[in-house]
């Protein structure tokens, strides 16, 4: 029992010698290939090369998030009827062109509908309370009134 624990006990030391091992040849041939670039860059004169990005590219969240930031008259404008509904027409023109390219997409035509039916209450109301705004919002958007 006693040499069957010893054996074990020297394959465990055997197997983390062996890891340590591996981990340090993996530093070690990182460290050689990247002095290898070094000297291959001195040998033929050439400067470490620099990454220069010309515009930075944006995620889409990024992107909405931006849009609503500009479009809104506060940063914590979101609530507003008239950010609402122009957050809506974005959403209707992007899905509108999506459904001329698939035909077929009812689900996507009910959720363009559903976001129609929406808008359009959220103008009723605001040519109910705020006549003035309503006719702002309708020539930005270009929308029939």
């Amino acid at each position: 029992m006693k040499k069957e624990k010893q054996v074990k006990e020297k394959k465990a030391k055997e197997v983390k010698v062996v890891k340590k091992e591996k981990k340090t040849i993996k530093t070690e041939k990182i460290k050689t290939a990247k002095i290898v670039i070094k000297e291959i860059l001195k040998k033929e004169k050439i400067k470490e090369p620099k990454i220069i990005a010309e515009k930075p590219v944006k995620p889409v969240k990024e992107a909405k998030e931006l849009k609503k930031a500009k479009k809104s008259s506060k940063n914590e404008d979101t609530g507003s009827v008239g950010f609402q509904v122009n957050n809506f027409t974005q959403k209707i023109i992007s899905l509108t062109k999506h459904l001329k390219s698939h035909a077929q997409d009812f689900d996507s035509r009910r959720g363009l509908l559903i976001m129609v039916g929406k808008r359009r209450r959220l103008l009723n109301y605001i040519k109910k309370n705020d006549p003035a705004e309503y006719e702002k919002i309708v020539k930005v958007l270009k929308l029939k009134a």
